[in-house]
């Protein structure tokens, strides 16, 4: 049904979705040496399209290729993007990973490699894969595959071991030079001519160390040090890291301690991989017994977290809850952990080579199971408090402070599907993040997570029937009713099995949401009016709450009746503005604004629309944010509108492409689709043909800010054409949206 209006509509193809151009991190401290090393890296990504930096851990191989990226990103004008994969422990998870650090946000049900191949098609680019070691084979798949499909792409990765795929290069890279080059004329006391690893030594000394100055008389105890340690970056910084405690003499002497105490007498291991660990190792020994105690434990977050989660997670059996702060303080200050300034305060990481060192004593100890469940538990909480304040004020901070928090969701989650006996928590904390998945544009996620959940415990329980409605409401807004309406079906005879009030009325209500997609706005009303007795019934009040209220009033609409429609606007507006909800108001506002439109009130309905879609992008909200700028691109075609025929198009235009993030256009309906019909019929019917293809085309080429801003009546390059370029023109290049915390 949904195919036959679609073929009917005439709509020409858009350009895949295009990623902004990249942006990769600012380097923070000095790059020290590697020139050969780069200009060989440079000249491999010149001539093969996969190129791999190998080496031991803390080698430096992150920093080499982000400087050779940087240097080689003129080359790639369509973007040189990094995807940092320490985060991502699940292999089925690498596409999306690769797509959120693209800013390609997406909520389909169709995998990420095509999604992938068809955004990038086309484009000139060079993507960089840090960290694949622990996702080798799911890294040689992905890139093989994209390499193939997308001639004009290059991979730059880097991992411990070689890929092993198909035309890869490597590049091996190997410690900092300890021993002074033969070409240097001065010796060490000539700091051109001081080995690298012995300048690296002396930079980083420097910095925690003001008054540290490398002399002719210290300069060959920093180059027995740094020979010790085998010039290995990471080494060498720790090292420079404890001239605060003790001199150059004090360290080298610990460290011959370290060495005999940590290899085990183990002849066979790499000679650098025992310096790599013996220097960790060292570090770990100048810690005190609870500073150690907290670097275990502190191994089980993944990506950063903060003090409140750190006290309880890592607190009890030989850990007080009030000494974690000093403790954490003592750690940073030692580099075993990153502190980073955040709208929420200060948040801390670990560093991942750390963190690994930190997960061996956890399980040394016999703690990492109740630690696990520990950390499972906190975020557990953060979901279940985020679900409360999703219905109030708080609204965008809860957004914002779940995606900080999405890196250890994913762990607590993973955890929970691994581990027998977890699988209802699963369920629980799949189904309570609801409002993550789909009012922050994560609705592809989230059912990787909820599908996963639901196939592992049948038990008919209240967590499963919550992840039932939650997946049927997800695939509903991905215009998936084949999965959506067995699921919710499922749900509604549980609930009614197991007397579950709160079950079925979100499953009902659900069931009217897929009725209303469905395009049965008659059997979709008699559901709403159902789901709304049963929320009256139990004293549910939220954010569904409100929906079921637009979604009863769009149901009227498209019935024809738009007075019973909005009164139930209205009734939905006086909740929103009562508790300070913005996210569901975003569509009441979206639901008044066609009202006035269906009336002929074009001004009010501009207004109302763009306050809307204001809201919609704050929460990045993609299903909104295309149905907004689809109702503004018609409203620009009214008789007497300010607008114009080519810039209604290239809205058109610019909502098509988001569409492709979401899933089915106009969630495979007729009657959501009807005003982009009659927006389009408008421009066809004024532009000439080529206008008509060239603007929506202009529109396709925006990116997510873009896009907002021009419906929002922006101007310059994210907002509209300069002055005297037409009205189809946008800039080849848009200025790229800022990066998500993802």
């Amino acid at each position: 049904m949904a195919g036959d209006w679609r073929a009917q509509s005439g709509e020409p193809a858009a350009r895949p979705r295009e990623p902004e151009p990249g942006r990769l991190p600012a380097e923070v401290t000095g790059f020290v040496g590697r020139q050969r090393e780069l200009a060989e890296l440079a000249g491999l990504l010149a001539g093969a399209r996969l190129v791999t930096v190998t080496g031991p851990g803390g080698v430096g191989k992150s920093r080499l290729a982000l400087r050779a990226a940087a240097r080689a990103a003129g080359a790639f004008p369509d973007g040189t993007w990094l995807v940092e994969l320490a985060p991502v422990q699940d292999p089925l998870l690498l596409g999306r990973a690769v797509l959120e650090a693209l800013r390609l946000t997406d909520g389909t049900a169709r995998p990420p490699l095509d999604l992938l191949t068809e955004r990038l098609s086309g484009r000139c680019t060079l993507l960089v894969l840090d960290g694949c070691e622990h996702l080798v084979q799911a890294c040689a798949e992905l890139a093989d595959a994209l390499l193939r499909a997308l001639p004009s792409l290059r991979v730059l990765t880097t991992s411990r071991a070689a890929l092993r795929a198909s035309g890869e290069h490597l590049l091996t890279l190997a410690p900092l030079p300890v021993d002074p080059r033969p070409s240097d004329p001065g010796g060490p006391s000539d700091p051109g001519g001081l080995p690298d690893a012995v300048r690296l030594f002396a930079e980083r000394a420097r910095a925690v160390l003001p008054s540290f100055a490398l002399t002719e008389a210290d300069a060959e105890a920093v180059s027995l040090l740094c020979r010790r340690l085998d010039g290995l970056p990471l080494a060498v910084e720790l090292a420079a890291g404890r001239l605060r405690a003790l001199s150059v003499e004090q360290i080298t002497a610990r460290l011959d301690d370290r060495f005999r105490l940590l290899t085990g007498g183990s002849r066979t291991a790499l000679p650098r991989h025992r310096a790599l660990r013996t220097t960790i190792g060292w570090s770990h020994e100048l810690c005190t017994v609870q500073e150690r105690l907290l670097w275990a434990r502190l191994s089980v977050f993944a990506g950063s977290f903060d003090l409140e989660a750190a006290e309880y997670v890592c607190a009890g059996d030989g850990l007080e809850a009030e000494d974690v702060l000093d403790l954490l303080d003592e750690l940073v200050g030692k580099s075993v952990v990153l502190g980073e300034d955040s709208a929420f305060g200060v948040r801390f990481r670990l560093l991942d080579t750390l963190r690994d060192y930190g997960g061996q004593w956890l399980r040394a100890a016999g703690q990492e199971q109740r630690l696990l469940r520990r950390h499972r538990d906190w975020y557990l909480g953060v979901a279940t408090w985020g679900e409360v304040e999703w219905f109030g004020p708080r609204q965008a901070e809860t957004a914002e402070r779940t995606e900080l928090a999405h890196p250890n969701l994913r762990a607590a989650l993973e955890f929970c599907l691994a581990e027998p006996g977890e699988e209802q928590i699963a369920l629980l904390l799949a189904g309570t993040l609801w409002f993550y998945w789909v009012g922050c544009g994560h609705l592809g996620e989230g059912r990787h997570w909820l599908d996963r959940a639901l196939a592992l415990d049948r038990e008919p329980t209240e967590a499963r029937a919550k992840a039932l409605w939650v997946t049927g409401h997800l695939a509903t807004l991905q215009g998936d009713l084949e999965t959506a309406r067995p699921a919710l079906e499922e749900c509604r005879r549980q609930a009614l099995d197991t007397g579950d009030d709160r079950a079925l009325a979100y499953a009902v209500h659900r069931q009217g949401s897929a009725a209303l997609i469905g395009d049965e706005p008659d059997r979709a009303a008699e559901l709403f009016e159902e789901a709304l007795w049963h929320y009256r019934t139990i004293g549910e009040l939220n954010s569904n709450v409100v929906l079921a209220m637009v979604e009863l009033g769009l149901a009227y609409l498209f019935q024809g009746d738009p007075e019973s429609g909005e009164l139930w606007f209205g009734q939905a507006r006086e909740l929103c503005e009562e508790h300070g909800e913005q996210w569901a108001y975003a569509y009441v506002l979206y639901a008044m604004a066609y009202a006035h439109w269906m009336d002929g009130a074009v001004r009010a309905a501009r207004a109302l629309a763009r306050e809307g879609l204001r809201l919609n992008h704050l929460f990045h909200d993609l299903l909104g944010i295309a149905l907004a700028i689809d109702l503004l691109a018609l409203l620009e075609t009214e008789p007497g509108a300010p607008g114009d025929l080519g810039g209604a198009r290239v809205l058109q235009g610019a909502a098509h492409r988001i569409w492709g993030a979401v899933g089915l256009p106009f969630l495979g309906s007729r009657s959501f689709f009807g005003p982009h019909q009659e927006c389009a019929e408008r421009a066809r019917a004024g532009l000439t043909a080529q206008e008509y293809e060239r603007c929506y085309q202009a529109g396709a080429r925006l990116d997510l800010d873009a896009a907002v801003s021009r419906a929002l009546g922006g101007s310059g390059p994210a907002g509209g054409p300069e002055p005297g370029s037409g009205p189809c023109s946008v800039p080849s290049a848009p200025t790229p949206a800022p990066a998500r915390n993802s």
